[in-house]
């Protein structure tokens, strides 16, 4: 699964504008916040290709970055951010 920059920016702790312009200083996306070395980063960022047909102006495409998983925790060591804890999940089983 991977994660939009939106989501890996709450995973981090932060906001998405925050994580484009750290990912930008760090020289880990380019201009139109894709993989600036899709090669070289391609465990860790992937390039999301979108369509969708407008009735107007026929068929539109997009392009946006994803963080995998593993990217996660190498996006945190890349920009100096200290992970939050996960998120504790409760069990269905309550004990009286």
């Amino acid at each position: 699964m991977a994660h939009t920059l939106a989501n890996a920016a709450a995973r981090l702790g932060i906001s998405r504008p925050q994580l484009i312009k750290r990912m930008r200083a760090a020289g880990l996306l380019d201009a139109g916040n894709l993989p600036a070395h899709p090669e070289r980063d391609r465990l860790h960022l992937k390039v999301h290709e979108g369509h969708w047909y407008h009735p107007t102006l026929g068929m539109q495409y997009s392009r946006s970055t994803r963080v995998t998983r593993a990217g996660l925790h190498w996006l945190a060591a890349q920009l100096d951010i200290d992970l939050p804890p996960p998120p504790l999940e409760r069990e269905g089983r309550d004990v009286a």
